[in-house]
């Protein structure tokens, strides 16, 4: 039973974990009203299609990441080979550039028009054509490139924690390398790999901006145009409760798969087991290039060549009003979610009791909700307030009467709360549970207590992770597509909106200079992780 003192923490932590069950309650309360034509329109000629066009590409990217993700994470952590070291933390890198980004990248160059296919034209004759980039095996590729790094990144963690032990026992009995692998590293680092997988599916099926640029229909494209096309808000939040369907069928089974097996502790090992030579290192060290050259090299070589070519002459008033909108934006959400995440670490740590367990885990699940999703149900809720109290209140005490919540700030700066809390969450956790309980026990021995607690104690053991969780929300914010098309106020453009409305139009050059700028940003979490995960295997 909860003590009188821990339950004065429950109101803070129930009334955050409201905000997330806020929109899914909305998207369960849409069903209570269907609009029976919109829908019969969309069973004749599109939700069959939607269905089997996102299917493909969860299995297509789902594949994928598992063999780009664990190939690259067993030869980096294993093996030795030429440039293994530099490859290691360079294959990190395209965690910066957001999906949207890649996809108009891939498409301007390889497009029938673009300059590779020109260039081989007149190198080999005009009757020369590659298969076409905008199909569902280009949409596929863009998404394996940009989301592989979840999986390389968790599975390589995995098998650096394997240490030496299983490794050479299984050497010992007599396995090969190979054997090695598909017998004991691949098994032990099953939970890892199936994390990193469900991050990868997640994503795609919240993925809006790639798939709009290949003109590839999936549910959330759907969403988008059920929306301002046939003006139906309630449609659209219904075919945003199918998608979360989708994703929560993911987060089951992934857990269910991790569950089964149990974690092996050993000492982590530093330096790798086998030595590649000969052909085996040439393939190897070639293998990791070329993605890392792909995901990474080309579409960053290609950026600048646009930029240089038409997107610096962009650089006016207008250019600076989206840096500024950008930028204030990611600020404002980053200080709002990072507050919200903190006072939530603190009310686990002080009340660890199971409902406020539960309450946490309520909190954190907005980053299963894809920007689509948030965006439609938040709508959706705020359109019901304005019409049944905002709007009678303006009238009661003589104002206008018009809608406040509506395509408001507040509506916006809301869903960013709610998808990038657990992004702010787990940092703030983890620095918070470093600090011994001794430390406060000791301060409030000499006096310290209250408020004077938290400045002069917490605070400045939580500053490092405090900031690495802003700076994570605010970049997460500054790449977030979907929410912010959907929701963004009048006149409130940012880097992102900037992004699809040029791709939209084909003008990919002029499309370079905001994708270059959120690609530079975006590298600056993706160092600090890198240099986390250096620190944490030397």
């Amino acid at each position: 039973m909860a003590h009188p003192a821990q339950r004065r923490w429950y109101p803070i932590a129930f009334a955050i974990a409201l905000l997330v069950v806020l929109p899914l309650s909305v998207l369960l309360l849409s069903w209570h009203e269907v609009d029976r034509q919109i829908w019969a329109h969309l069973w004749q000629t599109q939700l069959p299609r939607l269905v089997g066009n996102t299917l493909v590409l969860v299995l297509g990217v789902g594949v994928g990441v598992t063999l780009l993700g664990v190939s690259l994470a067993w030869l980096t952590s294993l093996c030795e080979f030429p440039g293994r070291r530099w490859l290691d933390w360079a294959l990190m890198l395209p965690f910066a550039i957001p999906a949207y980004v890649l996809a108009f990248v891939f498409v301007g160059l390889l497009d029938f028009a673009g300059p590779l296919q020109s260039l081989l034209r007149e190198w080999f004759g005009a009757g020369l054509r590659l298969p076409s980039v905008r199909s569902t095996g280009g949409v596929i590729i863009v998404l394996v490139l940009v989301f592989y790094p979840y999986v390389y990144l968790l599975a390589r963690n995995a098998f650096l924690a394997q240490g030496k032990g299983l490794m050479e026992a299984a050497r010992v009995l007599g396995q090969s390398p190979w054997q090695a692998f598909w017998r004991v590293a691949l098994p032990m680092a099953r939970p890892a790999i199936g994390a990193g997988l469900a991050l990868a599916v997640m994503e795609t099926l919240a993925d809006f901006g790639a798939v709009s640029v290949f003109n590839y229909d999936t549910f959330t494209t759907a969403i988008y145009k059920t929306w301002y096309s046939f003006y139906s808000l309630t449609s659209a939040t219904q075919l945003a409760s199918l998608l979360l369907l989708g994703v929560m069928l993911a987060l089951y089974g992934e857990r269910r798969a991790r569950g089964a097996v149990r974690p092996v502790h050993e000492r982590p090992r530093g330096k790798a087991l086998y030595q590649l030579r000969g052909g085996r290192a040439l393939a190897a060290s070639a293998w990791c290039a070329l993605v890392f050259v792909c995901a990474f090299v080309i579409p960053l070589l290609q950026l600048l060549v646009w930029f240089w070519q038409r997107g610096r002459f962009d650089l006016d008033e207008r250019y600076s009003a989206l840096i500024l909108h950008t930028l204030y934006l990611g600020g404002m959400a980053a200080l709002i979610t990072v507050s919200m995440a903190l006072l939530l670490a603190f009310c686990r740590r002080l009340a660890p009791t199971r409902p406020m367990r539960s309450a946490v885990g309520l909190a954190n699940l907005g980053y299963a909700l894809p920007g689509s999703v948030l965006a439609v149900a938040i709508m959706l809720a705020f359109s019901y307030l304005d019409r049944h109290l905002v709007i009678p209140l303006s009238q009661w005490f003589g104002g206008a009467g018009r809608p406040l919540l509506l395509g408001s700030l507040a509506a916006l700066l809301l869903a960013y709360l709610v998808r990038f809390m657990a992004v702010a969450y787990g940092p703030l956790e983890n620095s918070l549970a470093r600090i011994r309980p001794s430390l406060p026990e000791a301060a409030r021995s000499l006096g310290v207590g209250g408020t004077g607690l938290f400045f002069r104690v917490y605070l400045p053991l939580l500053v490092p992770g405090a900031l690495s969780a802003a700076l994570l929300v605010f970049v997460d914010v500054l790449k977030e597509m979907p929410a912010t098309l959907l929701m963004r106020p009048f006149g409130w453009d940012t880097l992102a909106v900037r992004v699809f409305e040029m791709t939209s139009e084909g003008e990919w050059a002029r499309a370079a200079l905001p994708a270059l700028t959120l690609v530079l940003v975006g590298l600056l979490p993706v160092i600090l992780l890198i240099r986390r995960s250096a620190r944490r295997i030397g």
